[in-house]
């Protein structure tokens, strides 16, 4: 039955029919309670008396009504009136992609924006478990605001299989593409091969439909074509498609292998996610025409392949032309992104979130070196060579951080629980060479000399390979306020080396270049950050992001020429000085972000059943509940930078509580909820605490100022008299308690040659719960306020950010994993008794940046609900990019 003009669906006042969507008739409409133009879809009459075609009608409704994505048409409302069935979308302005496809192919950076727009939609249908099963050209909606993913009339909510028949499909195609009523549900010529073979189709298959559309899109043609229904079912089984860059040469290549995994005839082969193609077709747009690769978590193996066939073609080409030294190699880029269940493990204090990774490239550019860690959460160093599948884990390297190589690639060097260590690069017994603490960064020469960086104790120390007692190299220079050296790099002769130079004043940092034979120096660079040296003679740096190249002549120590960008993205840090890079003459390996970095502020029970999710996602950091119930949080904005924020519970809306363009961070209440102090360099470089009404009604003022080495707010006695606070020693970090009374005069709580950081006072003040590192890995420990010299240690294989319940009875941390764990408390001060943790569950909480960014939950008074800064959902993955042969492509 057709809808004429003026027909009324309850409030909804027909105008006109607009289309035929795959499930019913499509009517623009008139909402007349709200005066708004809709589009109303109607399930006809003289099907609607059949339970199935109703149901899939009903099952439409549900899904789109579920999915909330700026690429998917919405739902407004739905009903049905006097057997009636319809239901009320947005009215969009636009035509349809098919429409759009019979002008010709679409130009290729439209198609990839499309591409990616449409990805992204059905990875969010598909987080839900919603299968759309009829994507089409005819069910994209191109409008100004984009595309528009429409019509989930075959969206399943359950896995259903069904057999397939071929009888009615060899009707000859003479019109757009139809779908086949009565055996197979979708669109012939955009069905993945296990549909048409009648099995059961899941998002892969989306993604197969996803990767024809697309190839139609860009070469202007159908993937799969027949003269019927059958024969197209044919071509979608057995034949290969044609490359598209044989189709529009001016496509990149990597766009080609991109498809090729899409319209793999396996699900198997296939990306596993739409997350993953929609991070693929990123990347190519990010990259332009370069050839980008990014290898996905859990299929990783099948770009790896790709980029050995793309490596061994050159190679083969190069030795073929008995010319390996005089022809030039083309550049070839692909991205390795973490270990099966692993994640990258970065520098803790380097200011991106998620961290950029630790990685070293090999001096042959052969190899790669990372710090990832497993399932088990514990970070390790791997190695990726370049002509296998997939990385290697070398045992008896947990807790490993900062890995270098030794010049003959054959060992690398890393430290790992304050200790500076070595092993082969095939792996085998691990050597300790001597004690570090907080190190940054370490290089090793030809004649089995290495150099250290220490975060405290400032200067750089050698070491020979083979381990003993370190020595100073290089002295601090007062008369140029320098703070520290660090980030030292051997230059090819073995004897001068580059190193970060940390300032008082920010403007004057700087590299330098320093020698095993002398105390001579000489400034190279003005930066905040390390360099890096890549022969034949090359300084890399980075400058916002950008990572860039210059020529220096080591000869003459100086650098010449103009410096030219190299690649953008690059991870840098803020504290340290770190540069998430790592150059040699045949390849280049750096941090590669993959969108923004999100969390989502979450209520978790303690079985970790998902309560409800607290404002939109965004990147928040030291979580901090008020005795009250009120929540302050420390929220980075690429606009207005650091800040403190307050965030209503209820409503779920964020208000700005500090303005200074300075970094403000490391919220803390008072036990009556008035006030809030928090860490803040508006004075300068150094960090000093400065307290505010909670209001929000009163200015900043600053309450202690302790000259260069910053002081950063855990926890406020519940009494109000002790502030406690983390500052950076000699040693490591420590903690100390300001009175806020009397002279204010601050004295140490927990001073020693380990890290002590992440202090929370017990609700009675007796007691203070910390992390410490003095075992070789980050433990939770209790001792009395003040200190008696009796001490608890609480965890067991690793935790850190341990927080009390109101009452005192239990104790929460976080294991290395990320697992929530809770352990019962007895006693006070002179009795205390902690029985065995129990875990809660697994807080999926953004990877921990250094011992000043913790607070990543917060439990409520009774300790039955855990607000938790969780990832959300589309959060980024930070991955690992390879350039090989990557000084061919720097400008000329």
């Amino acid at each position: 039955m057709t809808l004429t003009a003026g027909t009324l669906l309850g409030p909804y006042e027909i105008s006109a029919q607009i289309g035929v969507g795959g499930m019913g008739e499509v009517y623009k409409a008139r909402d007349t309670r709200l005066d708004r133009t809709v589009a109303i879809k109607v399930l006809p009459s003289e099907v609607a008396g059949d339970p199935e075609r109703r149901s899939r009608f009903e099952r439409e409704a549900r899904a789109v009504a579920a999915l909330d994505h700026p690429h998917i048409c919405g739902i407004y409302d739905v009903g049905s009136v006097n057997g009636t069935h319809f239901l009320v979308m947005p009215h969009l302005e636009g035509q349809t992609l098919a429409a759009r496809l019979e002008k010709g192919p679409l130009p290729f950076e439209q198609a990839l924006e499309i591409a990616t727009e449409i990805a992204d939609a059905l990875d969010k249908a598909h987080r839900q478990g919603i299968v759309h099963r009829d994507l089409k050209p005819a069910n994209i909606m191109l409008t100004k605001m984009g595309s528009k993913l429409l019509d989930f009339g075959l969206a399943k909510l359950r896995p259903q299989a069904g057999p397939i028949s071929m009888s009615g499909m060899t009707r000859l195609v003479t019109s757009a593409p139809e779908t086949a009523h009565g055996t197979i549900l979708g669109t012939v010529q955009y069905m993945a091969p296990e549909q048409v073979e009648g099995k059961e189709a899941d998002a892969r298959s989306d993604i197969w439909a996803l990767g024809a559309v697309i190839y139609e899109m860009a070469s202007g043609t159908r993937a799969f074509k027949g003269d019927t229904p059958a024969s197209v079912i044919g071509a979608i089984l057995k034949d290969d498609l044609p490359s598209i860059t044989t189709l529009q040469p001016s496509i990149p290549q990597t766009f080609d292998l991109i498809l090729s995994v899409c319209l793999a005839k396996d699900p198997d082969d296939r990306w596993q996610s739409a997350g993953d193609l929609s991070t693929q077709l990123r990347w190519v747009s990010l990259a332009g025409s370069g050839q980008v690769i990014a290898t996905k978590k859990t299929r990783e193996w099948l770009a790896w392949s790709v980029a050995a066939a793309l490596l061994l073609m050159t190679l083969a080409l190069v030795l073929r032309s008995g010319m390996a030294q005089s022809i030039a190699v083309e550049p070839v880029q692909f991205v390795v992104m973490p270990p099966e269940d692993g994640t990258f493990t970065g520098d803790g204090l380097a200011g991106s979130n998620p961290p950029s990774p630790q990685l070293a490239m090999a001096p042959d550019g052969r190899h790669l070196a990372f710090i990832a860690s497993s399932a088990d959460g514990r970070p390790r160093l791997w190695i990726r060579s370049f002509d296998a599948i997939t990385a290697r884990v070398l045992a008896g390297t947990e807790g490993a951080a900062r890995p270098f190589w030794s010049p003959d690639g054959r060992s690398i060097g890393f430290f790992a629980g304050a200790k500076l260590k070595t092993i082969a690069a095939t792996g085998g017994p691990v050597q300790v060479l001597c004690d570090v603490r907080s190190p940054r960064g370490g290089t090793w020469n030809q004649s089995g000399t290495i150099i250290f960086a220490t975060g405290f104790e400032d200067a750089l120390y050698r070491v020979a390979a083979a381990g003993g007692l370190p020595t100073r190299v290089t002295r601090l220079d007062a008369t140029r306020q320098e703070l520290s050296h660090r980030w030292p790099e051997f230059l090819p002769d073995g004897r001068h080396f580059l190193y970060l130079v940390i300032n008082e004043r920010r403007d004057q940092s700087g590299i330098y270049l320093g020698t095993l034979d002398s105390a001579e120096t000489v400034r190279l660079l003005d930066t905040e950050f390390r360099a890096g040296f890549a022969p034949p003679g090359y300084l890399l740096f980075v400058r916002e992001g950008t990572l860039l190249a210059q020529p220096f002549d080591i000869t003459a120590k100086q650098l010449s020429g103009a410096a030219v960008p190299v690649t953008e993205g690059v991870g840098f840090g803020g504290a340290t000085g770190e540069a998430s890079f790592s150059p040699s003459a045949r390849g280049l390996a750096y941090s590669a972000r993959i969108g923004e970095p999100l969390t989502q502020l979450t209520w978790f029970d303690r079985a970790g059943q998902r309560l409800g999710a607290i404002g939109t996602p965004a990147e928040y950091e030291n979580l901090s509940l008020s005795p009250d119930g009120r929540l302050a949080v420390q929220r980075v904005d690429r606009t207005l930078g650091t800040e403190v924020w307050l965030v209503d519970l209820v409503r779920g809306n964020p208000t700005r509580f500090t303005f200074d363009p300075a970094i403000d961070f490391s919220p803390t209440w008072s036990p009556d909820s008035s006030r809030i102090v928090f860490s803040s360099n508006r004075g300068g470089r150094t960090f000093d605490l400065y307290q505010k009404p909670s209001s929000g009604a009163g200015r900043e003022e600053l309450l202690l100022k302790t000259g260069s080495n910053g002081v950063f707010p855990t926890s406020w006695s519940s009494d109000g008299r002790f502030l406690l606070y983390t500052t950076a020693g000699k040693s490591g970090f420590d903690h100390w308690v300001v009175p806020l009374s009397g002279d204010r005069k601050p004295f140490p709580v927990l001073d020693s040659t380990a890290n002590e950081t992440q202090a929370r006072f017990s609700r009675d003040g007796q007691l203070v719960a910390y992390t410490s590192d003095e075992t070789g890995t980050a433990e939770v420990f209790v001792q009395p306020f003040p200190a008696t010299g009796a001490k608890w240690q609480v965890s067991t294989g690793g935790g850190s950010d341990a927080q009390w319940r109101r009452d005192g009875r239990e104790l929460f941390y976080v294991a290395t994993d990320g697992t929530l764990m809770a352990s019962p408390i007895k006693g006070g001060a002179s009795t205390f008794e902690v029985g065995t943790p129990q875990a809660l569950f697994q807080t999926r909480r953004p990877m921990t940046r250094g011992p000043l960014f913790f607070g990543n939950y917060a439990p409520d008074a009774d300790g039955q609900r855990f607000l938790v800064n969780t990832i959300a959902a589309d959060a980024p993955l930070n991955a690992i990019s390879v350039a090989l042969n990557w000084i061919a492509a720097l400008p000329k």
